[in-house]
Parts: C-alpha cells; sequence; structure tokens
C-alpha cells in the first residue's frame, strides 16, 4: 500500500550534495541549517570542479567538519568509515591530465612501432 503522502518525513542519516559553482551557496546557507533542523546527521558536500569532499557531522545542534579531502589519498568518511573511496574516480580529467594522458599514449605506441609490435 502507497502512502498517504507523496514524501518522507522521517530525516536522512546522511545527505551528499553535488555542488556547481550555481548551487554552492545555496547549500551551505539555506540546506545545511535545515538539515540540521531536521536532524540529519551526516552532510558530505562534494565540489567536482575543486576535487573536493567536505564530510560533516552534526554534533550539538552544529555541523562539525570532520575533514576535507582531495582524492589524493584513500578516504574513510562518517557514516560510511567501513568503505575505502578512491575519490580520484570521482573528478574529470582536468585540461592538463588530458594532455599528459594523450602524450603517455603517444609515446607507447612509439615505443611499440619501435620494437616491431
Amino acid at each position: 500500500m502507497a502512502p498517504p503522502t507523496p514524501w518522507f518525513e522521517l530525516a536522512p542519516d546522511w545527505v551528499c550534495e553535488i555542488q556547481s559553482p550555481s548551487t554552492a551557496r545555496r547549500d551551505r546557507i539555506l540546506k545545511m541549517p535545515r538539515y540540521a533542523r531536521a536532524g540529519v546527521g551526516h552532510v558530505w558536500l562534494v565540489s567536482p570542479t575543486a576535487r573536493l569532499l567536505e564530510v560533516y557531522r552534526l554534533h550539538e545542534g552544529r555541523w562539525l567538519l570532520l575533514g576535507a579531502f582531495d582524492g589524493t589519498e584513500p578516504v574513510r568518511a562518517e557514516p560510511f568509515e567501513a568503505v575505502e573511496l578512491e575519490l580520484a574516480g570521482w573528478w574529470l580529467p582536468e585540461e592538463g591530465d588530458e594532455k599528459a594522458a594523450e602524450q603517455e599514449q603517444a609515446k607507447q605506441e612509439g615505443h611499440r612501432e619501435a620494437e616491431g609490435e
């Protein structure tokens, strides 16, 4: 049987906001206080353009920043600290990264041709 309302009345334990330049301000100023009032336990703010994960825990009605991670090292973040995350796979390659990858691929192809493959 479907519930009588099309929404949940129970706050989630965790919220993950994927930020863009147009939403980052709203996520921090409007949404995070609402999440705190609702009793959401954890908030992750993911900024693909900054290549950054910020992890917050609600503590005594206020957000406590547990860590900010850029993906250079594996991450274990509340409330999923049992899972190791490789953030580097979350980000799109930067323009310089793409050029370096293309140069490495051309170099490898040149070695294969020189070896007669």
